[in-house]
């Protein structure tokens, strides 16, 4: 018998598959565990071989993200917190840019808005507002704040979470589904690990959409990253792609270079400008 599904969850060399007929563990045949194991995410074709079930097959993937490892992904919510840890405009750049490389879109997400003066919040909010009028959805997300808009773009898809450790991710996931800390504990438990950190990558059911909670971290490598396609790939950057001066504008240090016209018309937020300066030259260094 064969079955259609979608990766879960996978603890060690046991993967379980969302199927037609429930929730199924499952190893991967011996022709994929040489050339590519199955992530959290993909759609698979599974086998039952007498009392055990068998990944024979991984479909075509639309995007993959390394971390959290995971493939077949909506939408990516960075979430970036107010307070503890405290808002870092590069951190939510980096993690924009790397959501983006993997051709995931990406939603930000403001948590512990309740904890800073207003006055300060009022300053991330502005800032916040030049990504929102360059083409990023914005959301906020607090205690007793219903959280009606996130459920609303969970529900159907599935999402990642990333962002710094403490940020948040599982603090509004429980909100929105109390059973979630219940099968976080459960999980945390049986791994023998605290039950506050994630260590692991799944995909929970929750608001009507799967949504995976994933470790947290506070620095971003990109030596190892293909960079060439960065601008094109940059949500701000859209609207200028193909009106500079020059085909192959790396947009830093050319003439009539369109994107940088937008950065100084306030089209384009300032920092996010500053952080893909830096990347780039980065890369020139490397070299």
């Amino acid at each position: 018998m064969e079955q259609d599904g979608t990766v879960i969850k996978i603890i060690s060399s046991q993967y379980t598959v969302q199927t037609a007929l429930g929730q199924i563990t499952a190893v991967p045949a011996g022709k994929l565990r040489r050339d590519r194991k199955p992530v959290v995410g993909d759609h698979v074709r599974v086998s039952q071989v007498q009392d055990s079930w068998r990944i024979e097959e991984i479909a075509p993937r639309t995007n993959e993200l390394l971390r959290p490892r995971t493939a077949n992904v909506d939408q990516a919510l960075v979430v970036t917190s107010c307070k503890d840890p405290d808002f870092s405009p590069r951190l939510l750049d980096r993690l924009l840019f790397l959501v983006e490389l993997a051709n995931v879109r990406p939603v930000i997400l403001l948590t512990k808005t309740d904890l800073v003066p207003s006055e300060e919040l009022a300053s991330i909010r502005s800032l916040l507002e030049e990504y929102r009028r360059s083409g990023y959805q914005v959301l906020e997300s607090c205690p007793g704040s219903g959280d009606e808009e996130l459920a609303s773009i969970l529900k159907g898809r599935t999402s990642v979470l990333c962002g710094q450790s403490g940020a948040g991710k599982s603090s509004l996931l429980n909100r929105l589904d109390p059973a979630f800390q219940l099968r976080t504990q459960e999980i945390s438990k049986a791994l023998g690990r605290g039950k506050h950190t994630t260590r692991h990558c799944e995909l929970h059911e929750v608001a009507g959409g799967l949504v995976a909670d994933t470790p947290g971290f506070s620095s971003l490598d990109f030596t190892r990253l293909d960079l060439s396609e960065l601008d094109r790939k940059i949500t701000a950057f859209a609207p200028w792609i193909g009106e500079c001066r020059f085909s192959d504008c790396r947009h830093v240090n050319e003439p009539d270079c369109a994107v940088k016209a937008a950065v100084s018309e306030g089209k384009i937020p300032q920092s996010l400008y500053e952080d893909y300066k830096y990347l780039r030259q980065e890369e020139t260094n490397r070299r």
